[in-house]
C-alpha cells in the first residue's frame, strides 16, 4: 500500500507534463509534420480527458500525502492548479484567446506538478512508521 501515493504523485506529474507538452509542442508538430493534424488530439476533447485524469489522481495522491506528512498546503496548491486547468478548459480560447488558454493551462500544470513534487519529497522524508518496532537480533 506504500507505493500507491508515490505512484499517484508520479502519475499526476506525468499528466501535467503531457498537458504542457500538448499545449506547447502540438502547434510546432502540426507545422513540422502535417500528418499529426489527423490525430484526434486537437481541440477541447484532449483537454477534457486530461483534466478528467488529473483531478482524481491529484486529489488521491495529495490527500494521502497530506495524511502522511501533515502538510495541507500542498493539497491547496494542487487544488489551485486544478482550478486553473478547469478554468482554461471551461473558458477556452473563445474567451481567453489562444495565448490566454495556453498560459492558464501551463500555469495550472506547473502548479500541480510542483505540489506533487513537494508532496512526493515530503512523503519520502517521512520516516515514522505506524508498524510496531521489531526487536533487534
Amino acid at each position: 500500500m506504500k507505493l500507491l501515493p508515490i505512484s499517484g504523485d508520479k502519475l499526476a506529474i506525468g499528466f501535467s507534463m503531457v498537458c504542457v507538452a500538448h499545449c506547447l509542442a502540438f502547434p510546432l508538430l502540426a507545422v513540422l509534420l502535417p500528418s499529426v493534424t489527423a490525430l484526434p488530439m486537437e481541440g477541447e476533447t484532449f483537454h477534457l480527458w486530461m483534466v478528467l485524469a488529473v483531478i482524481p489522481t491529484s486529489l488521491y495522491a495529495l490527500t494521502l500525502g497530506c495524511k502522511k506528512h501533515g502538510r495541507k498546503d500542498f493539497l491547496l496548491y494542487g487544488a489551485l492548479g486544478i482550478v486553473c486547468l478547469v478554468l482554461a478548459l471551461l473558458l477556452g480560447e473563445h474567451l481567453l484567446g489562444e495565448a490566454g488558454e495556453k498560459i492558464l493551462t501551463v500555469v495550472g500544470a506547473v502548479i500541480v506538478s510542483w505540489a506533487h513534487t513537494r508532496n512526493f519529497t515530503l512523503c519520502q522524508r517521512k520516516t515514522s512508521c505506524p508498524c510496531p518496532e521489531q526487536p533487534a537480533e
